[in-house]
């Protein structure tokens, strides 16, 4: 039987970081693996999964929940970033594989720059066998992070942006709207 892992937290916690980590030891188990992020992640990388610290690894982009169930077919271990911008198809299509004895490792922000939880993460911790919720380091004072201050004008709950655009902070320093 397969199973959930879940990685979430705050911008520049590490997620994408512990993500290609997970990936790299299951190819050292000899396990095909599989590693898939949205294709509106243009941040650092095109083609690959990229942390904030430079770490990379090849994946495949892809924009809809369908075109990543047709790629991540025949793979033992799939990896997904940035879960919170697939739409909410992605949480059934991640159960199914878990089920039919995929192990799914997703990576995602649990709570937007608003406070407010991604319903896809949220529902993927009710599901997961495993969570692991990663801090930040808050710029304004260096205690722990769990949240994304957007520092950017913004409406949309979902905005592509890295450094510039976005800080982590711990819930003291963090405001909700600038």
């Amino acid at each position: 039987m397969g199973n959930i892992e879940l990685i979430t937290g705050g911008m520049f916690s590490g997620k994408t970081e512990e993500l290609i980590r997970r990936l790299r030891r299951a190819k050292l188990a000899k396990k095909t693996v599989g590693a898939f992020k949205h294709a509106s992640d243009d941040r650092y990388d095109l083609t690959g999964l990229r942390s904030h610290n430079g770490e990379r690894l090849k994946a495949f982009p892809c924009r809809t929940v369908a075109s990543l169930e047709k790629a991540g077919r025949g793979f033992e271990v799939i990896g997904i970033d940035e879960v919170q911008f697939f739409d909410e198809e992605i949480v059934p299509l991640i159960i199914t594989l878990a089920n039919t004895g995929c192990r799914v490792i997703v990576a995602g922000l649990d709570l937007d720059s608003a406070g407010t939880p991604f319903e896809n993460t949220l529902q993927l911790l009710a599901q997961a066998e495993q969570v692991t919720k990663l801090a930040a380091v808050c710029t304004q004072c260096g205690a722990d992070a769990f949240r994304s201050q957007r520092l950017v004008k913004e409406s949309r709950q979902v905005f592509v942006g890295g450094t510039g655009a976005y800080e982590a902070r711990c819930r003291a320093c963090w405001t909700p709207h600038l």
